[in-house]
């Protein structure tokens, strides 16, 4: 039987699929929702007609940028372990944690227009995000740089709470501190040092 299946994107293809989805990022965050798409194909340097071959309407190209950024962000937590000890690929990946967060809310008037057309950019975003948080974590715990007892779901809260005060650039000094602050809290010492119940009577 016949492979009917999508076939796999050229290099050349995947390279413009990809500049049209950063440009999309750039133009919907910084114009809003009813940026001209003429306008998003122009910044990514390919034609219109290439980039409703990749993406058919204005909603489908929002959910793919949307989606695309949490891509990027998920997937550079192994490349982060790859090349640094395990708490600070943890606290590099919670500043660009941070800059997701920003872009969504760049995106926010686009991202309420794809959801008004029937669109779930928001699919699995949670799951995919704790996913990568226990990844993170189990690699400091293996290693004894990060405390073993905390839940993903509780990081995930405390980085979205953190996320909150830096939407505006002279906010992003003090969201770094905070980051510091939160770090200092999973780290496998405070652990160890904190009271016991004799301690405290």
């Amino acid at each position: 039987m016949p492979d009917t299946g999508p076939r796999p994107l050229r290099a050349d293809a995947l390279r413009n699929r990809q500049r049209l989805l950063d440009a999309a990022v750039r133009a919907f965050s910084h114009d809003g929702p009813e940026v001209t798409l003429d306008s998003i194909a122009k910044d990514a340097g390919v034609g219109i007609g290439t980039l409703y071959r990749h993406f058919p309407t204005r909603e489908a190209l929002i959910e793919a940028a949307y989606r695309n950024e949490l891509t990027k962000l998920c997937d550079a937590a192994p490349d982060l372990l790859a090349t640094l000890p395990p708490d600070r690929a943890l606290r590099a990946w919670m500043d660009r944690f941070v800059d997701y967060l920003s872009t969504k809310r760049g995106m926010a008037d686009a991202l309420r227009l794809a959801i008004a057309s029937g669109a779930n950019p928001y699919a699995h975003s949670r799951d995919r995000l704790l996913a990568t948080l226990h990844l993170l974590l189990a690699a400091g715990g293996a290693t004894g740089a990060v405390r073993g007892d905390v839940a993903p779901a509780d990081v995930l809260a405390g980085l979205s709470g953190i996320s909150l005060v830096a939407g505006e650039p002279d906010q992003r000094e003090q969201a770094s501190r905070l980051l510091d602050l939160l770090m200092d809290g999973l780290a496998a010492h405070r652990l160890s040092d904190s009271p016991t119940g004799a301690d405290r009577r």
